[in-house]
């Protein structure tokens, strides 16, 4: 387990241990403040979209085409924006922080 910090849709941030190896998006769907994840990881829904802070931007694996595709699409999308599903939590990523984005 490893330190994820996440910023509620109220701006509240919280500390949670989260599991190396998994998808950032399996920690924050089992958070009651989290992200819904309908699709389960398959990058088809966006209901895991958070905002990657800007100091973790460049430590992450750039977004491959059917993510970039999908997060263009919506309203709330910015520079930082990313599918939690798309991202694994690595050993190299404690300490990570995000925000969940409004909801679609």
């Amino acid at each position: 387990m490893a330190l994820l910090r996440v910023v509620d849709r109220d701006g509240v941030e919280h500390e949670v241990d989260a599991k190396i190896g998994l998808k950032v998006m399996e920690t924050l769907r089992e958070l009651d403040y989290g992200v819904a994840a309908i699709c389960g990881g398959m990058c088809s829904c966006a209901t895991c979209h958070v905002y990657v802070d800007p100091e973790w931007q460049g430590r992450l694996p750039a977004a491959m085409s059917d993510e970039r595709e999908l997060l263009s699409e919506l309203s709330h999308h910015q520079g930082n924006s990313r599918l939690s599903c798309q991202v694994e939590f690595t050993p190299e990523l404690a300490g990570l922080r995000v925000t969940i984005a409004p909801d679609e």
